[in-house]
């Protein structure tokens, strides 16, 4: 396992981050130790959480997992997802925000987690009343640092520029979707976080499970993700998906790699990246993820197994500069 430092912040987290959302879930207690102990095992000592995971189930499981080893792990989790039925039990409000960092504190039994992410953009909440409140929390010591998760360029270079002309605290980390099939972050949000020095734990390397050789075109388990979550059908729904995890797969098989390493691996690749977050409901599953630090990858490879996708459109419309 390599370390790589977040952004500015000089804190040094592995190359891979463990993501909790199965942890009360698709994995019962017993499991999530199993699985938190593996990548223990392996270097990890970067973990992702949610206050929405499980309904804080999530937090609640790895706030008993670090006891005693607190001050060796970097913990983040998350707030913006509807946690109630209350109006305004969500959202990235000075009130919701406020409430909800200690409701997660509590929960993972610790005074503090490194990074705190806005989960989501609410446009009812102005981003000065947003950034403040991080800013206080900052100064509070109950998070260590701003990050954001599914904003897009604009909205957190907008934060970014608040943050630097009010004197508070920006945003370190952010928190993309990124795989193979959904490539979109290239275009303004990797560039825009190597251009500000920010550090980025992207999600869903495997693409839901599209990427794990279980899925193509006609070709379907009996259940996943993809097949029982409406929101990852529709994520997944383009036809153009399952020819590109087709192509996969077969490219998987020829050098005789796991498609769910080479897909780790992948994303682990780009520079801009800090540590894909990976996740898994067993320990079957998970051991395929872990493997992406040892495979021997090769600038190459990644070339190859792009060709396969398709590139995003660019940030503007003169595509005869793309390359230059």
């Amino acid at each position: 396992m390599k370390y790589k430092t977040v952004g500015k912040t000089g804190i040094q987290v592995s190359e891979l981050c463990f993501g909790t959302m199965s942890f009360g879930g698709n994995a019962d207690k017993e499991t999530s130790k199993k699985l938190f102990h593996r990548c223990l095992d392996k270097g990890i000592n970067f973990f992702d959480s949610a206050n929405v995971y499980s309904d804080g189930v999530a937090e609640e499981i790895l706030g008993e997992l670090i006891e005693g080893k607190r001050d060796e792990l970097v913990i983040t989790t998350k707030a913006g997802f509807p946690t109630g039925a209350d109006l305004n039990a969500r959202g990235a409000s000075r009130r919701h925000l406020l409430l909800s960092v200690e409701q997660s504190l509590k929960r993972l039994k610790t005074d503090r987690v490194e990074f705190y992410f806005i989960h989501r953009f609410d446009s009812l909440t102005a981003i000065e009343e947003t950034v403040r409140t991080l800013d206080d929390l900052q100064k509070q010591g109950k998070i260590l640092y701003p990050a954001v998760s599914n904003w897009a360029a604009w909205q957190i270079a907008k934060a970014l520029g608040i943050s630097a002309k009010e004197g508070l605290a920006g945003f370190e980390l952010v928190q993309p979707m990124y795989n193979l099939v959904k490539r979109q972050a290239e275009v303004e949000i990797l560039p825009l976080a190597e251009s500000e020095q920010l550090g980025v734990i992207s999600y869903s390397p495997l693409g839901g499970g599209l990427l794990t050789g279980k899925y193509g075109v006609g070709k379907k388990p009996a259940s996943g993700r993809l097949v029982d979550q409406s929101n990852y059908t529709k994520r997944y729904e383009e036809s153009i998906y399952y020819d590109i995890a087709d192509r996969f797969s077969a490219y998987a098989r020829e050098r005789d790699v796991h498609p769910a390493t080479l897909a780790v691996a992948w994303v682990l690749g780009n520079p801009a990246i800090t540590s894909p977050i990976i996740g898994a409901r067993n320990l079957e599953q998970l051991e395929p993820s872990l493997a992406a630090v040892d495979l021997d990858f090769t600038s190459q490879w990644r070339e190859e197994i792009t060709a396969l996708s398709i590139d995003p459109p660019l940030a503007t419309d003169r595509s005869e500069e793309a390359g230059q």
